[in-house]
């Protein structure tokens, strides 16, 4: 690679959107977690906010798929971004991930978004907790903070099951070992079959311990990431010392809770119900100007809803407007779009809108 590949003139800087890139480097973290490096093919500054994430599209089994992983890379080595995948029993993107993706491949990621990030939220003191490979976006942010040397007081606590399974642990203790003012503290839940000594914390971290770590929790930013049990078990801890919840953010990685699939459940019923009472004259009409077709749907109805209806396929990973899979361009009328960080404000006032929660006021034209 020339030096002519850093040159400032042709170099581009990411946007959210769909970008091409090449696997250039594979990274064995743990046992069942690897970290994935891409750059560009033409040089593109990857300047993203320390915990967002991008959506892979994958085809696997000939079928088209989307999966968003957390960016665990720092903005502050732009030329490339990398993210960590755990090897789940049963996961199929992480199986096939860890199995086929190798230097030298390319695929299309979409991104960067997130509301989830250290930039949108600053502060002079922060905690960040983490539960196994719910690390991710708080190794992004605290590599940032490094990188960047900046004048922040930061508490890192993260649970493992074991030592052999602390993602990033070298890396960890490298950095923290050269500011005082970052101080880590690491829980395994056990010590069997691990090969090493460990004098570390062990068990689970229950709120006697939460308190003995970080005392003066009550003054911090809180960012936490992991699954969805320890996730609230910290919000319980929280809680119960009256914490002030707007200084706490979170992401989670799992599976959707039965109460909420339960909930869609109902939802989708009554929809039936209300489909067989609506007036005509109430349907707004959705054309889709790349194909000429039309078609008419209810007021609640989604535009990704109304291509589907056409048999169009727009991209969709989350369903939730986080990823911004889903993104195209609104040439005509207005909608109602309850988004969750997966479209910028440049893009909205550009007239782009996310089609899997972008509901019409009236009639619309989607450039797609």
């Amino acid at each position: 690679m020339t030096t002519n590949f850093f040159n400032p003139v042709t170099t581009q800087t990411w946007t959210n959107g769909r970008h091409q890139v090449r696997c250039v480097k594979v990274i064995q973290e743990t046992q069942d977690v690897r970290t994935f490096c891409f750059m560009a093919e033409q040089p593109v500054l990857f300047f993203f906010k320390p915990g967002q994430f991008v959506t892979l599209e994958l085809e696997i089994d000939n079928q088209p798929i989307m999966r968003s992983y957390t960016i665990s890379s720092s903005p502050s080595i732009p030329y490339s971004f990398s993210i960590t995948v755990k090897q789940v029993p049963g996961g199929k993107v992480s199986n096939w991930l860890h199995a086929n993706l190798k230097v030298g491949d390319e695929l299309v990621v979409h991104g960067p978004v997130g509301n989830f990030n250290s930039i949108d939220f600053p502060a002079e003191k922060v905690l960040f907790l983490s539960g196994g490979v719910g690390i991710t976006p708080l190794m992004s942010m605290t590599r940032w903070l490094f990188d960047t040397n900046a004048a922040v007081d930061v508490e890192f606590i993260h649970s493992a099951r074991a030592p052999r399974d602390v993602i990033y642990h070298r890396e960890l203790v490298h950095m923290f070992s050269r500011i005082p003012e970052f101080k880590l503290h690491i829980i395994c839940e056990s010590k069997e079959d691990i090969g090493e000594a460990w004098a570390g914390y062990r068990g689970y971290l229950t709120e006697p311990l939460f308190e003995l770590m970080v005392p003066d929790f009550m003054e911090r930013e809180i960012f936490c990431c992991g699954p969805t049990p320890y996730m609230n078990a910290i919000k319980r801890i929280l809680q119960h010392h009256n914490f002030d919840m707007s200084h706490y953010h979170e992401e989670s990685f799992g599976a959707t809770p039965v109460d909420v699939r339960d909930d869609v459940r109902e939802l989708a019923e009554q929809a039936e119900v209300d489909a067989e009472n609506i007036d005509s004259n109430d349907l707004h009409s959705i054309e889709f100007a790349s194909t000429g077709k039309s078609v008419r749907i209810q007021p609640s109805e989604t535009v990704h809803a109304a291509a589907a209806k056409l048999g169009l396929h727009i991209p969709k990973a989350c369903g939730m407007g986080i990823c911004g899979t889903c993104r195209v361009e609104l040439k005509s009328g207005e909608v109602d779009m309850e988004h969750n960080g997966g479209i910028t404000d440049e893009d909205v006032a550009e007239g782009y809108i996310l089609s899997c929660c972008s509901r019409p006021k009236g009639d619309l034209v989607v450039d797609f």
